[in-house]
Order: C-alpha cells, then sequence, then structure tokens
C-alpha cells in the first residue's frame, strides 16, 4: 500500500539556526507533497525527523540522547520510521547509525531534496539509507515548503559560506557560498506577501557578501530596494551580515527604504583585535565601531544586536577587556552570548592555550550583566514611545495569566501589551504606548491607539499557513542576471 493511501503522520524537530528552521519547513513541505500528514499534538508520529545542528555546544550528545528515548517508542509501533538531516548528520554520517541503529535514515544539508525517497527505499528494502552528498544537489528554495507562520517568512538568498573562521564548522557542512538570483528570491517574497505574510527575513550565512558570484557586489542593497517596491510588505529584515562586507550602500538602502526595519543583527565575536586575527574574522574592533556609528548616524532609532564568543583558546583578561569595551561603546540592545567549547574539525580545536572552565565561566558571567545592564538601559529609554507590534504567537509565556498578548516591534524588541477593548489576532498589526521596560522586554498596558486587522490575521485565524512552491529551477545560472528594477527612495517606517 502506498504512503499516499496510508496517510502516515510526520513530526518535525528542529535544533540550530534560522537556517535550520526554514530547512525544516522545506522538509514539511516535501513530506506533505509526498502524502505525509502532520502529526496532532500528543499523538505518536509515524516518522520522526531531526534536523539537527553542529555548531551548538553538547549538539552531539543532545541529539544521541534524544534517539535513545525514541527507541523503545519506535520498537513499540511497528513500522515507525526515523531520519536525521542537518549539519551534524553531514558531519557523522553512518556514524549516527552506527550509534543508534533504529536510525532508518540519514540524510545531508546538499540533498534535503531526498527525504521522501529515502524514506520509501528504507521501508521497502528494511535496512538504513545513508546519503550524504558533497555538493548541493539543489537549490533549497527550489522545494516546496510549507511555512510555520501565517504573517512572518524566511526566504534564503545564499546558502554556504565562503569565510574561514577558525573556530567554525559551517563551511565545511554547507559548503560553498552559492547566491540565488534575485528574481528567484523576490518571486519568493512575492509568493509569501499574496498569501498574505506581511514580515520576510533575507536568510544567508553573509548576506553582504551575496552577488559576489554573478559579479555584482553591491546586489544586496539592491535587493533591500526592490523589496521596497513590493506592496503590502510591511516589514523586511535579514540575517547574517558580516562586518567585513559591510558597505556604505546597504546602510543607505535601510535608511531610505520604507519598510526595511531598523534593527541589524551583526555578530561581533570579540572585542579584541589579536583574538579576531586568530579567529581570521577580516576586520579589526574600529572597522566594527566604525559601521555602527554610521548606521547609528543614519538610523538614531535603529536596534543593533550581536553574537559574542567568551574563552575563545589564548583569550586573556586583557583581550576579554576589550571586548567588554567594545560592548559599552556599541551599547547592543541585547546579545547572543556563547562560551568557547570546542568543535572537532575546525583549527581552533587544535589551538594551545584552551582555557579552563572556571575561568571562561567568570568572564562570561560578567559580559552577561553587563549586557543585561546595557539591555535594561536601552528598554528604559522606550518608555512612554508609540511602537508599532505586529501580533505573534508564542512569543509570551505569561501572556495568558496576565491577560496580555505580545509581538514584535519594528526594531525587534518583543512587546507584550494589554489589548483593551481590540481583539487582534496572530498576524494583525497594533500600535500602543510602551508604559514599562524589563530587561528583556517592553509593556505596553494602556489601551492601543490603533488596531489593523489584516490578511494575516484572517489566515492565522482560520489556521491557514502558507505553502509555497519552489521558486527557481536549481543552482544559479552563469552570468549577471537581470538588473533589479529601480527603487524609489523614501522616509523609513519608524
Amino acid at each position: 500500500m502506498s504512503t499516499a493511501q496510508v496517510r502516515k503522520s510526520f513530526q518535525i524537530r528542529t535544533f540550530g539556526c534560522q537556517m535550520n528552521v526554514h530547512d525544516s519547513e522545506r522538509l514539511a513541505g516535501l513530506l506533505e507533497d509526498a502524502g505525509y500528514e502532520r502529526a496532532v499534538e500528543d499523538e505518536q508520529p509515524d516518522v520522526v525527523v531531526f534536523n539537527t545542528c553542529a555548531v551548538r555546544e553538547n549538539a552531539d550528545n543532545k541529539l544521541y540522547g534524544t534517539l535513545g528515548h525514541l527507541a523503545p517508542q519506535k520498537a513499540a509501533k511497528p513500522g515507525m520510521q526515523i531520519a536525521v538531516g542537518g549539519c551534524l548528520a553531514q558531519k557523522d554520517r553512518s556514524e549516527i547509525v552506527r550509534r543508534a541503529p533504529w536510525v532508518d535514515v540519514v540524510f545531508g544539508t546538499h540533498n534535503i531534496g531526498s527525504l521522501p525517497v529515502l524514506l520509501e527505499r528504507a521501508r521497502h528494502n528494511e535496512e538504513a539509507q545513508v546519503e550524504i552528498l558533497d555538493a548541493l544537489e539543489t537549490f533549497p528554495s527550489s522545494l516546496p515548503a510549507a511555512r510555520d507562520s501565517a504573517y512572518s517568512g524566511w526566504v534564503s538568498i545564499s546558502v554556504g559560506c565562503n569565510n574561514t573562521c577558525t573556530f567554525c564548522i559551517v563551511p565545511s557542512l554547507r559548503g560553498k557560498e552559492k547566491d540565488r538570483r534575485p528574481g528567484d528570491v523576490l518571486a519568493e517574497v512575492q509568493t509569501l506577501v499574496d498569501e498574505g505574510v506581511l514580515e520576510v527575513t533575507l536568510l544567508g550565512q553573509n548576506v553582504n557578501s551575496y552577488g559576489v558570484e554573478f559579479g555584482d557586489r553591491l546586489a544586496f542593497g539592491k535587493l533591500l530596494r526592490a523589496c521596497g517596491e513590493i506592496d503590502g510588505l510591511e516589514r523586511v529584515r535579514f540575517t547574517s551580515p558580516h562586518p567585513k562586507d559591510f558597505t556604505d550602500d546597504v546602510i543607505a538602502a535601510m535608511a531610505e527604504t520604507p519598510n526595511v526595519c531598523h534593527s541589524l543583527h551583526m555578530p561581533l565575536q570579540s572585542g579584541s583585535d589579536r583574538l579576531l586575527k586568530a579567529m581570521r574574522r577580516s576586520y579589526r574592533t574600529e572597522k566594527y565601531l566604525g559601521i555602527i556609528e554610521k548606521v547609528r548616524a543614519a538610523m538614531p532609532d535603529a536596534a543593533i544586536t550581536t553574537d559574542i564568543i567568551v574563552g575563545f583558546p589564548g583569550e586573556t583578561e586583557e583581550d576579554f577587556q576589550g571586548t567588554l569595551d567594545v560592548v559599552r561603546q556599541a551599547r547592543f540592545s541585547s546579545a547572543f552570548t556563547f562560551q568557547y567549547s570546542k568543535r572537532p574539525g575546525t583549527p581552533a580545536a587544535d589551538l594551545p592555550d584552551q582555557l579552563p572552565k572556571a575561568v571562561v565561566q567568570e568572564r562570561f558571567d560578567r559580559l552577561v550583566a553587563l549586557q543585561n545592564e546595557m539591555t535594561h538601559q536601552l528598554n528604559i529609554e522606550q518608555v512612554g514611545r508609540t511602537v508599532e507590534v505586529l501580533v505573534a504567537t508564542g512569543e509570551g509565556k505569561r501572556d495568558a495569566e496576565t491577560q496580555r498578548m505580545s509581538g514584535r516591534a519594528r526594531d525587534g524588541r518583543l512587546v507584550h501589551f494589554t489589548p483593551g477593548g481590540t481583539a487582534p489576532r496572530p498576524g494583525d498589526v497594533v500600535e500602543t504606548v510602551v508604559t514599562y521596560a524589563a530587561p528583556h522586554y517592553l509593556v505596553a498596558d494602556g489601551e492601543p491607539l490603533s488596531w489593523r486587522r489584516t490578511k494575516a490575521g484572517d489566515r492565522s485565524e482560520a489556521g491557514i499557513k502558507p505553502k509555497t512552491a519552489g521558486v527557481g529551477l536549481g543552482l544559479p545560472s552563469f552570468g549577471a542576471p537581470a538588473p533589479l528594477p529601480a527603487a524609489v527612495s523614501g522616509c523609513a517606517a519608524q
């Protein structure tokens, strides 16, 4: 009996970054097209897919521990299948089946489109299928996607990375950078907007280098401006830029394109020039702070966030003080802070002077305390200001008991607000005034100034999420693509 007739259910468990989250949307789209259906809550699915990360600390232990807990469930349910994909699968390959022989399918970052076929093959042959490619089989965005949100969507502009940061394993797992054609990107954005989506986030390991592959180093700024020409697209975000490739035209595009949000996530990693060189980060603190100065000159209301690693091999107290100094000068709205941990296969794993855990922890605690103080201070400055909130779901853990709703302001800050006499749905837009600032969120307890019902809100209320077909015919063709349409400058939305 075929998969389509049986209507097997599936569940996808995602670990890691935004790239993995978006890849999981593609995996869901593929499985739905192959006749599977999403498992409902509390149902034991027929297929469990793990989309893994190899960057986060203890990623291996987390996966194998979870697989161990799942083994008895599989033994009790004949026909159940387990698949493992993503970065850890690309790294460990057949080792996964050796350590967890009850896994049915292992697939890598370069062939996510193979999942339905591999599941069917494993079922037919009654043996595990391991398929890992060393080069991209097809651009992920050419695959269908079952989107997680009715109002916000991810759009990949590139995959892979050409950088050689000594602490990062991503280039060896995701491959060299491959850029999508601008027309394909814009077509996918338009498709999402036609489905009611109000906000898109452009994704790339290094969005600033977008266009180098087809010979246009200014392509990313042009892409931002072109997004400004799409009617109905209210918010454009992007992640992540690399400081070494950050150019003034992108700052101008952010400031002059009304729907591009004044939020910027730009990884710092360290405030020590000596360590930045050891990390092969190709910029120094002066350049980094110079970019921030230009961004704030063009957009005084910009919220800037970052990534920082504490305890990189050889880090001295003087190096760490340099990081604290940059944090003070940059005034980040928030920071993702990480304690360095060895990643097998990276150059940094073999460096001398690996720091004791106690030293790293003590520095980490000091950094977090400083950044929390900075975040709270900047949030306090928001009290009394009017913010536009895109109402979301799942942002506030205590919203039910506080009778508040939540969403994100244009600058990315989390806002818990009292709906008052309104009844907004996820995807609707509310204007309200900030009345209180906590260290990591804002509160608006007054009556909303306005509430705008949206198509995204209608679809969210109806339980309808976008299902997008693949856009494009695979990998980019050779030569420069057609030029992007000219954009009309305007005042940036507040």
